[in-house]
């Protein structure tokens, strides 16, 4: 059955009925449908779920930020490949060419059950011109943001010119140094590290990121220089600064979105699509809130279809998608939607994130253009018409303030809990007036319903046989407009029970 199967009645009078029904009232008929149940055949992970209805979320109590230790060097020594071995999985982009590395990128990291922040940089050169020297800058800034560091050096070549520059910068900030000779696989190696003496940081610590060699040393000795709590980190809350993942296809505009709502060039910014590889996280202070943005590489095509950098860049996206609680999708207006942008739009509605649609040069948008955008949007966005708009230029900024209601709006949705007593009141008076059709001579029945989790808000309903999708939805279209739920997708799933027979 499709939904345009389902001829549903009009029911304008639903919210009125439902605010009609006392709290109490909606709770003795929610126990009075759960009591019903024991006449039906619950398997364990039924009882589970009934009884675990509930739960609150707890929110940690802030505390002081974890150390941040900042790993920099010339181009191509293997900060990253180290990176990758400290954290213990491949995390940091890697590839056998200078230039891969182009923000600086925080992960979090731990030693011997000591956390602190890792911050993988670009290659620094003194002598860079064009994006490279914007890249030796964020390496710079990185340094400034750090409380210790870890210069990498490459053992085989020996101390060069630049690392003599790197060094000489690095007095300038006054910061502790470790100095990490890489690349040093054996006991000849050892002996060419020596020569790394001359750099005047003291011992050279030996180590082969690639093999995991003298590692372990090198973190035992960063521990000893590391504080307890960070000097440059402000404290923060660990259930406090949303996760905002800024999406989009490649070079839409999300790194100067992130730039403007900054106040400052944090990230590479480039009229060349693909500028962004890593994902940059950054605090920002929006709405008389502090908010936590990671700016994603533009994710160019499916994972599979990628290779190289674009590949662990494409995946890195996905992981920063997961772990955010609201996805900002950027999309640019003078352009036809594409394929990518659904495909975005529909990953980050299927990752369970709130969701909000920023259409970015808003501002260089004539009316034929906005004609066409709005059936395009009808057209190709009509499965997320949930999730709230904003029309902004991320370039000037303008509207960019418009964004912190649109996202405060989602995460409320996304948060929602509906009691179960008000959920089956609801249910209840849904189906008086459209009950589902009856198939194969049977009427399903839906027994009783619970919100398993929010954050997205999940719905399941016991059942008495099958719900049709056109009625699910059905479902879920009356929920958002009786309870709201913008900017969240919303997930209905049916556990079909039968009549315990009697004995």
């Amino acid at each position: 059955m499709t939904e345009s199967e389902f001829h549903e009645n009009p029911d304008e009078q639903l919210a009125e009925r439902l605010e009609s029904i006392s709290d109490e009232e909606a709770e003795k008929r929610a126990t009075a449908l759960e009591a019903g149940l024991a006449s039906y055949d619950l398997e364990d992970e039924d009882r589970a779920l009934l009884d675990a209805y509930g739960f609150e979320y707890e929110v940690e109590e802030a505390r002081g930020a974890d150390p941040v230790l900042a790993v920099i060097g010339r181009p191509n020594v293997g900060k990253s490949t180290l990176v990758n071995r400290i954290l213990g999985r491949r995390e940091a982009v890697v590839e056998d060419v200078p230039g891969v590395t182009r923000d600086r990128v925080s992960y979090r990291a731990e030693w011997n059950t000591k956390e602190f922040t890792l911050v993988d940089t670009g290659g620094w050169d003194s002598d860079s011109k064009g994006m490279a020297s914007r890249i030796a800058i964020q390496s710079e800034v990185a340094v400034d943001m750090a409380d210790a560091v870890v210069l990498v050096v490459d053992a085989t070549t020996g101390p060069t010119s630049t690392d003599e520059m790197v060094v000489k910068m690095l007095r300038k900030k006054k910061k502790p140094v470790i100095l990490a000779a890489n690349k040093v696989d054996d006991e000849r190696g050892e002996l060419m590290a020596a020569e790394l003496w001359g750099l005047g940081l003291g011992q050279p610590w030996t180590v082969s990121a690639l093999h995991g060699r003298g590692v372990a040393d090198l973190l035992d000795e960063v521990l000893n220089i590391l504080p307890e709590v960070s000097a440059v980190e402000t404290r923060i809350d660990e259930g406090g600064p949303r996760r905002v993942a800024l999406v989009g296809r490649p070079n839409v505009g999300k790194s100067s979105l992130l730039n403007q709502l900054i106040g400052s060039d944090r990230v590479l910014v480039d009229n060349v699509a693909g500028t962004t590889r890593d994902p940059v996280d950054e605090l920002i202070d929006l709405g008389d809130k502090q908010w936590r943005f990671v700016d994603t590489a533009g994710i160019r095509r499916r994972a599979h279809q990628a290779s190289g950098a674009d590949f662990y860049a494409a995946l890195r996206t996905q992981t920063a998608l997961e772990r955010a609680e609201v996805a900002l999708v950027l999309l640019e207006v003078q352009e036809p939607l594409s394929e990518q942008d659904v495909r975005i739009v529909t990953t980050a509605a299927e990752a369970g994130r709130a969701v909000v649609l920023a259409f970015n040069k808003w501002d260089l948008l004539d009316d034929e253009r906005r004609f066409y955008l709005e059936r395009e949007i009808e057209r190709d966005l009509a499965h997320v018409s949930w999730a709230p708009r904003v029309n902004i230029s991320a370039k000037t900024g303008r509207h960019a303030d418009r964004l912190v209601p649109a996202m405060e709006a989602a995460l409320d949705g996304w948060d929602t809990r509906i009691p179960t007593g008000r959920l089956n009141a609801f249910l209840g008076e849904l189906v008086a007036a459209n009950p589902h059709p009856v198939r194969g001579g049977k009427q399903p029945r839906i027994l009783f319903g619970t919100q398993a989790q929010n954050r997205p808000p999940k719905f399941v309903l016991f059942t008495s046989g099958f719900l049709d999708p056109g009625y699910r939805r059905f479902i879920i279209r009356r929920l958002r407009e009786t309870f709201g739920f913008k900017g969240t997708p919303i997930e209905v799933s049916m556990r079909i029970r039968e009549k315990r027979k009697r004995r």
